[in-house]
């Protein structure tokens, strides 16, 4: 089997909550690895990281000691970066054996090509703003001037408060199916021109809805903020279905 989840926002939240939160995936990757060939994480599993040389963010202890035994016992971890943990340097890979991906791809598994993302900054042509915001935070030298100009303790202040800003905004209580549409809109335009790709696996946007019509299926799972978690398995043959993780 291999399993997707997305959108975890380990230390997210008061101490209590973020405590809930990495005890609970800590469960699920203890769950899914009874069967799993890979796990594939699709961004913003933490709510905040950042690697300065020799330092990095404080906590997560279980979940980085479930990670490197997990690839210990040969079962394949992936990464690809969010917009929460998008200043991912080599830590993941050289401390814990996960394989890192930082841009979008098309990977075959089971057979079957399957797009693969987290889902921001795609499709967002005519968002000026975004755009802008996403290209400073995402170069060289915004992660320059950051190591070398802010503490990490205040790193760690400003990012949790620049986190807590952003899922904000994607709060299941405004969420519809509707809002999903530029990601649907992205795959629609990406399949016309890779008519091999099966289907698209995303996150994000935290709400789990399973979009299916003649040509297309698009995927996308659940944050970990409520009672439950949705995420992802598929089996030998390639299907893929939408499944619920218990947090309570």
């Amino acid at each position: 089997m291999i399993y997707f989840a997305s959108d975890v926002h380990l230390g997210a939240g008061d101490s209590l909550q973020a405590r809930r939160t990495e005890c609970a995936f800590c469960r699920w990757l203890d769950h899914v690895a009874e069967d799993a060939t890979a796990i594939y994480l699709m961004g913003d599993i933490f709510d905040f990281w950042f690697e300065y040389r020799g330092v990095v963010p404080k906590g997560f202890v279980r979940t980085l000691g479930r990670l490197a035994h997990l690839t210990e016992r040969g079962i394949e971890v992936h990464l690809f970066i969010g917009n929460h943990d998008m200043w991912c340097g080599d830590y993941f890979e050289r401390e814990c054996g996960v394989r890192m991906h930082f841009c979008p791809e098309v990977v075959e598994l089971c057979g079957k090509a399957i797009h693969l993302a987290h889902g921001d900054n795609m499709n967002i042509s005519k968002q000026y703003a975004l755009r802008l915001m996403n290209s400073f935070f995402r170069s060289e030298t915004a992660r320059w001037l950051f190591k070398w100009f802010i503490h990490p303790d205040m790193a760690m202040s400003f990012g949790a408060w620049w986190s807590s800003k952003s899922r904000k905004n994607h709060s299941k209580e405004h969420l519809t199916p509707d809002n999903l549409g530029f990601l649907i809109d992205y795959a629609r335009g990406h399949h016309a021109t890779h008519p091999n790709v099966e289907s698209y696996i995303f996150g994000h946007m935290h709400l789990p809805y399973d979009y299916c019509d003649e040509q297309l299926r698009v995927m996308f799972m659940s944050d970990w903020s409520g009672s439950r978690a949705s995420y992802i398995a598929m089996n030998e043959a390639g299907e893929a279905e939408l499944k619920t993780f218990e947090i309570e």
